[in-house]
């Protein structure tokens, strides 16, 4: 007979060694920061040594729970794959993305192959609509903003870098256009023009270009196609045009680039945090984003 303590004190630790913080704990748990110094103490008791000890810096782990700490979580990884096993075939091993359009676009689809390779035991289901009855089954999120959401994990992984383009049809004698010579394109954001023309003339000192004028469009992707065809002038993050920058079909009116002050953010529910699936794909984001 297997010689275990309560595997409620076991996952209390997880999250604990994990997070280096009995607040984050219970966040993340649903329980008090009391019940969690409990189970702490209450396994501490049952092995006989101590696991955590508090520091000027925080929480840190003793020897013994730096040796503890990578054996529970593979061993909870492992439970957990066997868990899904015996589930649904079409939910075994399946991440649930919400993302922006363009962003899965013209960035994700790009890197997916990479991540496919190293992960093959993941099904991919990306989506850039939820219903809010549907947004729980949604394992984590990029969110196009400003800053962290309320009640998500949130990290940002990367900072619009925008540039001023047109298409090269638009330059005379290698002379770029003059942005009050063309229609300005705006990419509209829940209903409301981006301030992006704005950041961007305002970094340059110039004040004589009406940024009131000029064509609107709900989608990124719109204001790509639009630019490329000669239809106007656009202020676009470079990253989402890296392949039309390197072929020249479009090219840089002025050699300035603008960071933020948006940028791609990743959200995960604190319920969904401990998931190997959503650990795996956030590890692999936060690397080919840095």
């Amino acid at each position: 007979m297997r010689q275990l303590p309560p595997l409620t004190m076991l996952r209390v630790f997880e999250e604990v060694a994990r997070h280096r913080s009995f607040s984050q704990a219970a966040v993340q748990l649903n329980v008090t920061q009391g019940a969690v110094s409990r189970q702490i103490k209450q396994l501490e008791d049952h092995l006989g040594v101590a696991l955590f000890v508090r520091t000027h810096q925080g929480l840190t782990l003793t020897d013994a729970g730096l040796a503890l700490s990578p054996q529970l979580g593979a061993a909870f990884d492992q439970i957990e794959r066997a868990l899904q096993a015996v589930r649904v075939p079409n939910l075994r091993q399946r991440l649930r993305i919400l993302a922006p359009p363009t962003w899965a676009t013209r960035w994700l689809s790009s890197h997916l192959r990479d991540f496919c390779r190293h992960y093959p035991e993941i099904s991919l289901s990306i989506t850039h609509q939820a219903s809010h009855e549907h947004l729980a089954e949604i394992d984590c999120r990029i969110r196009f903003g400003l800053g962290p959401a309320e009640h998500w994990h949130s990290e940002l992984l990367v900072m619009e870098r925008h540039v001023a383009v047109a298409s090269p049809e638009l330059f005379v004698d290698g002379v770029a256009p003059d942005p009050r010579a063309y229609p300005l394109l705006h990419i509209l954001h829940d209903g409301k023009r981006l301030p992006v023309w704005e950041n961007w003339l305002g970094a340059t000192g110039r004040d004589d270009v009406d940024v009131a004028s000029g064509l609107e469009f709900s989608t990124l992707d719109q204001v790509i196609h639009t630019a490329l065809a000669g239809g106007g002038v656009a202020v676009i993050d470079r990253q989402m045009i890296d392949r039309e920058l390197h072929e020249g079909s479009l090219v840089p009116i002025a050699p300035l680039e603008v960071p933020g002050p948006y940028g791609y953010w990743l959200d995960v529910a604190g319920e969904k945090q401990g998931l190997s699936k959503v650990r795996l794909f956030t590890g692999w984001l936060q690397g080919i984003t840095v």
